[in-house]
């Protein structure tokens, strides 16, 4: 008879920014204990104050957990804290469940899910969306890849993080979910920053008119929060147009290796990367607003 698998108490999270800080909040209010690591350590301070420990490398997280999560910026970083020195499949012992929540290459998620594997260390790929707001409220949507009963292994912690969670299918099925979804909200996104634009262009009360499309057929998350930071020209980031672009170009990697045309997100790839060529490659993806705005001047 196969051993029950013990019910998960400890979460280490490697990567403290915009989505990990608010991801690991959540899990220490969902009763976790919970190890964090940042490769910049002062970030960790606010969460150990909160009641997280803290650890001085990915090993170091792996091994005073049950699972360990890391949400970092792109397929290198994510290569480097899971498989490299100091990395989690270095502390990780057998049965450990190590789950990226980052966004990266299907085909890297599968290559380190067999390096993992050959240690007998389990993986999850569970990108996310709904942006710092979603990572805050912990309404997050998690599109999850890996073996099924890991994933209900792991659900617990999701549901500390998220709302809509999804298991897709085998390991690279989550990244691959994640880039259908990028290719959804750029276009949407545009959309929206055309239609308010518009709005201001005929001298229109532009927040009002958001406000009445927001409720029909024109309705989507990014009119409702992000519309408004655009009007506001708030163009904090919630999620950086650097990142966004760097999914991009993952939505184009898979794309051509399938000789599959996406002409709205060829598009949006140009405009964001105007974006950053203007020096807004920090900013929030809201920032496309002024690309659409300089374009008729």
């Amino acid at each position: 008879m196969s051993e029950t698998p013990r019910k998960i108490r400890l979460v280490g999270l490697v990567g403290l920014g915009i989505m990990g800080a608010p991801m690991a909040r959540n899990l220490l209010k969902a009763g976790f204990d919970v190890t964090v690591h940042n490769r910049t350590r002062d970030r960790e301070k606010p969460l150990a104050e909160a009641g997280a420990k803290r650890a001085g490398s990915p090993a170091e997280v792996a091994a005073g957990s049950d699972v360990s999560i890391t949400i970092v910026s792109d397929t290198p970083d994510v290569e480097a804290v899971v498989l490299g020195a100091g990395g989690v499949l270095e502390g990780a012992t057998a049965g450990h469940v190590t789950v990226d929540m980052s966004t990266i290459s299907p085909a890297a998620t599968r290559r380190i899910a067999e390096q993992a594997a050959a240690r007998g260390v389990e993986t999850l790929d569970a990108p996310v969306s709904g942006g710092d707001v979603g990572a805050r409220d912990g309404t997050l949507s998690i599109m999850v890849g890996g073996k099924e009963d890991v994933f209900y292994r792991v659900l617990p912690v999701f549901e500390a993080m998220g709302k809509t969670i999804t298991y897709i299918g085998d390991h690279g099925a989550g990244q691959t979910t994640k880039l259908c979804n990028q290719v959804a909200v750029t276009g949407t996104l545009l959309a929206t920053c055309e239609a308010l634009v518009l709005a201001e262009r005929c001298g229109l009360n532009a927040e009002r008119v958001r406000a009445a499309i927001s409720g029909g057929a024109a309705g989507s998350w990014q009119m409702t929060n992000l519309g408004p930071r655009m009007l506001a020209r708030d163009f904090a980031p919630g999620f950086l147009i650097r990142l966004l672009l760097k999914d991009l170009r993952l939505v184009k990697e898979a794309a051509d290796e399938l000789n599959l045309t996406l002409p709205g997100c060829a598009q949006v790839q140009q405009l964001y990367q105007a974006a950053q060529s203007a020096g807004d490659g920090e900013a929030g993806t809201q920032a496309l607003f002024k690309v659409i705005e300089k374009l008729s001047p």
